[in-house]
């Protein structure tokens, strides 16, 4: 069953990418999509076992060099079961939802046959996923790892004839990679330090490894603090955390359906998934840890801002998975890794059920992506609507305080903000004002393009109607999940459960990690915090877009400081601009015009134009025609000969 799972959606891929000419497009987009829900089915059947230890199961030995020996195996445990079900159920329903969205795509021509593509693409993205989330070995996660940062290149550039689409793609790819250099590295010293790359081995070393030191430069640094470090730098890349972030919002130049595969389920929570796994390292690595909720919480505080502005629908939504993102690696650096798996899992239903509702609003609205362009939509698209505002109420956290009843992110993003209240106070202050941020943009997007007056394009909004039932029913399937999975699984990820649910897939220290069970300790005004924070961003929002929609622009026009260095992403892109991209372009200018085209191309131009042909037109000179001029040139040649041999010799 674990074995179907993984090479369904590879089968899907290979003949919707090469046999689409013979079985036709809608076939090839039929058979993936069919292969898919195979796939989500069996991950169901799987999730509901039970996993006290973990299992393996070899598919093939795989690589052999000197003392490395690593097999090509899927490790089944709690952690692996709920990745396989958050993965295959927002993948599959993705393929459902593109039948719809990619039927008429104003950005091909007539007659081009895009879609197998789109859908080959949409299926090793989710292979490549399902490799790394059920990987045994660190070279096998990072072979999944670089796979979905392959499918990922190929599936933010997928409109090629765009050249924003094309940039994005290249930022994405490029600004992973350096991410992926400190996960390499940290392979490398894994390697060195234990004689292996396989799970079994490695993660009963943890204890070892926190003895051991090596000499760096003038100082003794820390093994276990050095190699989790540089994989958490792998994970700040692939989850866009603060410093690493920038290719987020630009991989929204992808298709829709895009947004929601990368930025709810697979390649943005990989980094959360990889900490949570090496948890056994990480838990012997307090300074690691603590780096890394400073890391989350200036990460869902400074997205939370950006996204206060933003005018992008897709946009908006993007720094809000950013802002997520950051909660989940707060829940993991204070060592709750129950609680960062929490969040992932429940944040993939209303995260997807968002970027797929903003999908139906933007072929509603014929492409248009400004929300400052729609308005009174919620009378012409009701489906989409109230898909929307479920997902709203989930993002959000509306639910009932000092219970556990609510929507799925009012649980789990309540754990997370208890847990950093025991583990780190800054991080706690942060995710509670990110709370309120969130709050607030979120009831700004719902305010915008759904109530008040239309704006924008009279004949758009005239045309506007609902999406076709295949793109509506993934988002009702998508609502199930933002209702109820935080209360059906609250107690399994945060409760009681915990330890008996997870097995042994997660690793608590318990002689230094008390803070699940202080997190239930907490008072009530810390739990009913993330609450307060929540109405008090709804009430702003509902001032400022419906009562006195005129306020916005007035509080802007006041602060323009302000407003432009949060429209202009805290300048990150332009600073990054200004330290890496300008001084590698002039470098490469340097290189290219001064040393290949003046230095190497003058060069040899040089001998070809000037030394060789005047050499040519000497020679040229000494080859008269006549036959006493060639037998007096061989006279000279045996003289020199000759003499040459009676010097040497006498020399002798």
């Amino acid at each position: 069953m674990p074995t179907i799972i993984l090479f369904a959606p590879l089968i899907g891929a290979i003949i919707a990418g090469f046999f689409w000419r013979l079985i036709g497009e809608k076939s090839a987009q039929i058979v993936a999509t069919s292969l898919l829900f195979l796939s989500c089915a069996l991950s169901w059947v799987l999730f509901f076992g039970h996993y006290e230890h973990s299992e393996t199961h070899t598919i093939m030995q795989w690589l052999e060099s000197g003392s490395l020996s690593v097999d090509w195996a899927i490790r089944l445990d709690r952690l692996t079961a709920v990745m396989l079900i958050v993965v295959t159920t927002v993948s599959s329903l993705v393929h459902l939802y593109s039948f719809g969205y990619m039927a008429h795509d104003d950005n091909w021509k007539e007659g081009e046959s895009y879609k197998p593509r789109f859908f080959a693409y949409l299926s090793f993205f989710t292979f490549a996923m399902l490799m790394l989330v059920t990987s045994d070995n660190l070279l096998q996660m990072f072979f999944g790892w670089e796979g979905v940062g392959v499918a990922s290149y190929l599936l933010i550039g997928f409109y090629y004839r765009k050249p924003s689409a094309n940039a994005a793609a290249m930022k994405a790819f490029i600004v992973n990679r350096v991410g992926d250099f400190g996960f390499a590295l940290g392979i490398f010293g894994i390697f060195m330090l234990t004689d292996s790359i396989n799970f079994s081995d490695i993660f009963t070393e943890g204890h070892h490894l926190a003895e051991l030191t090596f000499p760096f430069l003038w100082m003794e640094v820390n093994a276990i603090e050095t190699v989790t470090l540089l994989l958490f730098i792998g994970a700040m890349g692939k989850s866009a955390q603060l410093f690493l972030h920038t290719w987020l919002p630009d991989a929204m130049e992808g298709p829709t359906p895009v947004s929601a595969l990368i930025h709810a389920a697979t390649m943005v929570t990989a980094g959360v998934f990889l900490v949570c796994r090496m948890s056994p390292l990480f838990e012997y690595a307090p300074g690691t840890l603590h780096f890394v909720t400073i890391i989350g919480a200036l990460t869902a505080f400074v997205a939370a801002t950006i996204g206060l502005v933003q005018n992008d629908i897709k946009r908006v939504i993007a720094y809000s998975t950013m802002s997520q993102l950051g909660y989940m690696f707060v829940a993991a650096g204070v060592g709750v890794y129950s609680v960062a798996m929490f969040h992932l899992f429940t944040h993939a239903f209303f995260k997807a059920m968002l970027f797929l509702g903003a999908g139906s609003v933007i072929h509603a609205m014929h492409h248009e992506q400004d929300m400052r362009n729609y308005g009174g939509l919620r009378k012409k698209i009701p489906y989409t609507f109230w898909a929307m505002m479920i997902g709203t109420l989930a993002i959000t956290g509306v639910g009932i305080p000092l219970t556990h009843i609510g929507f799925a992110g009012f649980l789990s993003k309540d754990a997370i903000i208890e847990s950093a209240f025991v583990g780190n106070s800054f991080a706690f202050w942060a995710l509670v004002v990110a709370a309120c941020f969130t709050s607030f943009y979120s009831w700004r997007l719902m305010f915008l393009t759904f109530f008040g007056t239309e704006r924008g394009d009279h004949h758009t909004h005239e045309h506007a109607h609902d999406s076709p039932l295949v793109m509506l029913i993934p988002l009702g399937v998508l609502a199930l999940g933002a209702i109820f999975a935080g209360m059906l699984w609250y107690e399994d990820f945060f409760g009681h459960r915990v330890e008996e649910w997870f097995g042994t897939a997660i690793y608590t220290n318990h002689e230094t990690n008390h803070t699940l069970h202080d997190a239930h300790e907490v008072g009530p005004w810390v739990k009913a915090s993330p609450f307060i924070a929540m109405v008090l961003g709804f009430a702003v929002a509902y001032w400022f877009y419906i009562w006195n929609p005129e306020r916005p622009k007035q509080l802007a026009a006041r602060n323009p400081g302000a407003y432009q260095f949060l429209l202009n992403k805290w300048y990150f892109d332009e600073v990054y601009d200004f330290l890496f991209v300008r001084p590698a372009q002039h470098i490469g200018r340097f290189l290219w015009k001064g040393v290949d085209g003046k230095t190497i191309d003058g060069a040899i131009n040089g001998v070809a134009m000037g030394i060789i042909p005047r050499l040519t037109r000497f020679a040229g000179r000494l080859q008269s025609g006549f036959l006493f001029h060639y037998a007096f040139a061989m006279i000279l040649g045996v003289v020199a000969i000759i003499t040459w041999f009676a010097i040497t010799g006498g020399a002798h």
